[in-house]
């Protein structure tokens, strides 16, 4: 690690401690210091009046506060959507309406939002206790959104502010809500690796991270970690050569989980490590260059790890799965890559690099042989901040999704709509390939500006072998949300619930 971080956590697995969430049937008369309930559209009419007995009966409870935080908020109940007054409702000195959309409609997205909005609104307004209504069947994402909603990243701060929420209910419901606590643990290990600058997460405190988690779940988890001599023994020259000028040594991380039992199926994540991208010779430079940004071009490996961190807690059946992370900087130097440069891939394909700014593909390429040849997965999904094209395309808040097959595609589309997470599958024809021929070596690492995220897909493709079941998955817009506070946690729960789909 920079000596000039390494007195701050990359990430912190006991971030959540402080709180605990509970479905225990607790009735929606307990005790709390904040009530929040959750409304589907339907039980709003269109002149702003109440339409659900149930919350009916709750504004009568608080005077008809309810009521006029509905009319005055011009609430109509939208996912997301939220309302809250300082005012009684039986023990309850704060109340709030968190929307949830249509009834038929509700999304696990949705019902994250309303553990967390709620949660989040009852640390801003120092109460200890909060209790939550309208979770019935999504027990789980509630507890999911209350965890984090509960949870400030302050690693940063001189001076922290004193949580004081310790208590979360959701009331009149009984569910065990431990793969909720497990799925928040891990999205928050993915915030706090994408949100820390990278004197902080270096390849060295990533490869700590992982470690960390083989040590406290060694009943399923073990890890190895490939140093620089490593790699050029199995030839990994396309993931060397973009290392080549940093200071920091690269890191090649493989984590796996076992289920107990045998024959197991094998699978593998594989995220993108750029822990800095400075964009090499071929600089990030100019407005619109974000490299002030760029400690989170290893959001994929964030998520790879937060992924793990799940599955270690959940541990899914039948299931050898692979975490895989070539992490490195992509730093300027004498040593450093040159546009022109030849690199030799682990699989002996050479690649002509026209663009040291499209390294990320140029470190999944080996990373991807190496899941393929040295773990043996017959499934494989990686995950990236690849391309900018990606944000042009589908916005700051979906996922782009290539896959070469229906099956492929599928898989991940189920598993994002089970995580609450979005993504979108784009085409990757074949014929787009032209582009990326070189007359030197068997490829360039770019292709032309248009189409620049499905070129980079179809990069990547050369180093999986086409039995294999692939997805590739480029998170450059979802991973920060300067809105939602930054770091946003985007993939680690999408590829657990991939992972655990394999499961028997």
């Amino acid at each position: 690690m920079a000596v000039s971080g390494s007195m701050y956590a990359p990430a912190r697995t006991d971030a959540m401690d402080g709180v605990t969430v509970t479905a225990d049937g607790a009735p929606s008369s307990l005790a709390v210091d904040m009530l929040v309930w959750g409304a589907c559209e339907e039980d709003v009419d269109a002149e702003g009046g109440i339409a659900c007995e149930a919350l009916k009966a709750f504004d009568a409870a608080t005077g008809g506060v309810v009521t006029a935080m509905i009319e005055e908020g011009e609430f109509k109940a939208k996912a997301g959507s939220s309302v809250f007054s300082r005012a009684g409702a039986g023990n309850a000195k704060h109340v709030g309406v968190v929307g949830l959309g249509k009834r038929a409609d509700r999304a696990t997205s949705a019902m994250i939002g309303l553990g967390s909005i709620a949660a989040a609104q009852a640390q801003k307004s120092k109460c200890k206790t909060l209790g939550i209504k309208g979770a019935d069947g999504f027990e789980n994402a509630v507890a999911t959104g209350a965890y984090l909603g509960a949870t400030e990243d302050q690693r940063f701060k001189s001076k922290p502010q004193a949580k004081t929420l310790e208590s979360v209910k959701l009331m009149d419901v009984t569910a065990d809500v431990s793969e909720g606590k497990a799925r928040a643990v891990g999205v928050q290990v993915t915030k706090e690796l994408v949100a820390a600058p990278p004197n902080v997460v270096t390849p060295t405190s990533m490869a700590q991270v992982a470690m960390d988690i083989a040590r406290d779940h060694s009943d399923c988890m073990s890890v190895e970690i490939l140093e620089k001599a490593d790699c050029e023994k199995l030839g990994m020259g396309s993931y060397l050569g973009v290392s080549e000028a940093s200071d920091e040594p690269p890191k090649f991380i493989h984590l796996t989980y076992k289920a107990s039992g045998s024959d197991l199926k094998k699978v593998a994540v594989v995220g993108k490590g750029l822990t800095f991208d400075s964009g090499g010779y071929n600089l990030k430079a100019g407005p619109g260059s974000m490299i002030e940004m760029m400690k989170f071009d290893m959001g994929g490996a964030g998520a790879t790890l937060g992924a793990a961190k799940i599955i270690a807690q959940t541990k899914p059946d039948g299931v050898e799965a692979h975490f895989i992370i070539a992490a490195c900087e992509n730093m300027i130097g004498s040593r450093g890559l040159r546009p022109g440069d030849i690199l030799t891939a682990s699989n002996g394909k050479t690649i002509e690099v026209n663009n040291t700014d499209a390294e990320g593909r140029l470190t999944l390429a080996d990373a991807l042989v190496f899941a393929d040849k040295t773990c043996g997965a017959s499934a494989i999904v990686d995950c990236a901040t690849l391309t900018g094209a990606i944000i042009v395309a589908l916005g700051e808040d979906i996922a782009g999704l290539f896959s070469p097959t229906d099956a492929a595609a599928k898989r991940m589309e189920e598993a994002a709509k089970t995580a609450g997470e979005e993504l979108w599958r784009m085409p990757m024809p074949d014929n787009m390939w032209a582009i990326m021929k070189s007359e030197i070596a068997d490829m360039k690492n770019t292709g032309s500006r248009a189409g620049g995220s499905i070129t980079a897909a179809l990069f990547l493709k050369q180093f999986v072998d086409e039995k294999i079941e692939w997805s590739h998955l480029d998170l450059a817009g979802p991973v920060w949300n300067d809105k939602k506070g930054g770091a946003t946690g985007y993939g680690a729960a999408t590829l657990a619930a991939w992972v655990s789909s394999f499961k028997k």
